[in-house]
């Protein structure tokens, strides 16, 4: 059974995550990526940025879709991995789509050319081997992070108080 190329399409288009194994790895690595022209576009390196270690360098990449609604695993499928140069007709026609999408940056101005130099956008295509599901895939979480809230959580006035709130 090959590759069904229009559910990796409309999973990769609706969910803003793939999960990738990746080599030397214990566990997937969740990333945000930009579906576009049959590809899936992840930026990776430089500081401030998702780290993906090796995927710059891999020819090929497990990747993981879940599903949007339930979470669990709909798709995992080879890709082949390749890095978009600087310069080149693709990496024009990509970033300004992946800067868009890099809602929470530390500063869109000079993105792009910031990952000139510090960053790698690497085009992950599907290729047509569909991965079978391992077991204990569903314990798999986010990898740890320092990242922490803004603050306190928002207070509520005039709601009606929950039995467990008091």
């Amino acid at each position: 059974m090959g590759l069904n190329r229009a559910l990796v399409e409309e999973a990769a288009k609706k969910s803003g995550l793939l999960w990738l194994d990746l080599p030397g790895l214990p566990q997937p690595r969740a990333a945000w990526h930009v579906w576009y022209d049959g590809s899936a576009y992840v930026l990776t390196g430089g500081e401030g940025e998702q780290p993906l270690p090796g995927l710059a360098e891999s020819a090929h990449v497990t990747v993981i879709i879940r599903s949007k609604d339930k979470g669990g695993r709909l798709i995992s499928f080879v890709a082949d991995a390749e890095v978009v140069r600087p310069g080149s007709e693709l990496w024009d026609a990509v970033t300004p789509l992946l800067a868009k999408e890099r809602l929470n940056a530390r500063a869109h101005e000079g993105q792009v050319d910031r990952w000139t130099t510090e960053s790698w956008i690497v085009r992950l295509t599907p290729a047509d081997e569909i991965v079978e599901a391992e077991d204990g895939y569903a314990t798999v979480r986010p990898v740890p992070t320092p990242a922490t809230t803004a603050g306190a959580p928002p207070r509520m006035f005039g709601g009606k108080r929950r039995q467990a709130d008091r």
